[in-house]
């Protein structure tokens, strides 16, 4: 069948509407019309960071969408439901079983390489293979194939040109807190990048109870959006080093954060949250950006700071999704607000404003 597809040619190239033909589903896929789906950064970093040779490509992996077709292996999914699409798992790996999706056996081929788990590629171009199946879905197009695994079924009520974010970037940070670090309501947390997953990160604290939230940023925009809706203390993160960032964050939590969450991917940043930290408190990297980070390792040591990874915030979308939506219904999920809409067309310049600050959210509507 025919798809509009905003296509990648090249690393670091604009998108590129398109059209294309994808494949019927098979007997363990879906195919799903998107109505919308979010821009994330890691849209673009995974774009600009693969060799030329594995292009052309079709990313976007947080689409929302009615349901078209089902194959015949699949349960529990029928013709008109509407759907959030999030990353894709196995569901038969020792990490699946235990209910650890996001750090399935088989992520980098589900949802990086740009293929079925055979290497047959859900989308061509003139005859030619395209790159597609990002996170399970490639939903920077009007049709999209994804497995179970990856779709869940929301209620129709759900406006989905707002929930489409909650299949990546909205449960990873809120997942980071709610997921990993756990803070109570004495605690603090410092968010170092105020984008789209540090905003859920406070968003998901807030609805904690968390006593006391930071926001690092080097926009002021989002500084001012965080302190409206969050109630966070804005911080320029234009002074790095101990006696600049460091000092401030040590000030505004009493003597160091016991939590952090870190989302710029940026070395310099990362150590100076490390170093913001109280005894015993810990960090949680998000980003994809520098490969390798520094750190003080005699004041990890002392301190008894902890660093910690994660994958889409342990989170389960299966069951995450539906949780976030339940806490934004009782106002303890508040993320309206960072989402703006830009029509399929307008997707480069939606983009453009993301990587400029000038948006927090952006979502891209299907004309």
């Amino acid at each position: 069948m025919k798809t509009t597809i905003a296509l990648s040619p090249a690393p670091q190239a604009p998108f590129d509407l398109v059209e294309a033909d994808l494949d019927e589903p098979r007997d363990d896929e879906v195919l799903v019309r998107i109505v919308a789906s979010g821009l994330c950064h890691t849209d673009v970093s995974v774009r600009d960071m693969l060799p030329a040779e594995m292009f052309p490509r079709v990313f976007g992996h947080e689409g929302a969408g009615v349901v078209e077709k089902v194959g015949a292996a699949v349960s529990g999914i029928e013709v008109g439901d509407h759907v959030v699409l999030s990353f894709d798992s196995c569901g038969a790996c020792e990490r699946c079983r235990a209910g650890e999706v996001g750090y399935c056996e088989s992520t980098m081929v589900l949802n990086y390489m740009g293929c079925r788990m055979d290497g047959s590629t859900t989308v061509q171009r003139d005859g030619q293979p395209v790159g597609a199946s990002f996170f399970g879905q490639s939903s920077f197009a009007t049709y999209a194939l994804t497995r179970a695994q990856n779709t869940v079924v929301v209620d129709k009520s759900h406006d989905l040109t707002r929930i489409a974010p909650y299949g990546c970037g909205f449960q990873t940070g809120a997942g980071a807190v709610l997921n990993v670090l756990q803070p109570g309501p004495g605690d603090s947390l410092v968010v170092y990048g105020a984008g789209a997953v540090g905003m859920a990160a406070l968003a998901a604290a807030k609805g904690l109870g968390v006593t006391t939230l930071v926001a690092v940023d080097l926009h002021p925009g989002r500084l001012e959006t965080a302190a409206r809706l969050y109630g966070a203390v804005g911080v320029r993160g234009d002074e790095p080093g101990e006696a600049g960032l460091v000092a401030r964050i040590k000030e505004l939590t009493a003597g160091g954060a016991t939590h952090a969450v870190e989302t710029t991917g940026v070395a310099a940043v990362f150590k100076d949250a490390t170093l913001a930290l109280g005894i015993k408190g810990t960090v949680c990297t998000l980003a994809l950006g520098a490969p390798e980070l520094t750190f003080d390792a005699i004041d990890l040591f002392q301190n008894g700071k902890s660093i910690r990874g994660t994958m889409e915030g342990e989170s389960n979308p299966q069951t995450m999704v539906p949780r976030l939506l339940e806490l934004a219904a009782a106002g303890k999920f508040e993320v309206d607000e960072l989402l703006t809409a830009y029509p399929f067309s307008e997707i480069n310049t939606a983009l453009t404003d993301s990587l400029s600050g000038a948006t927090i959210k952006p979502v891209v509507v299907m004309d």
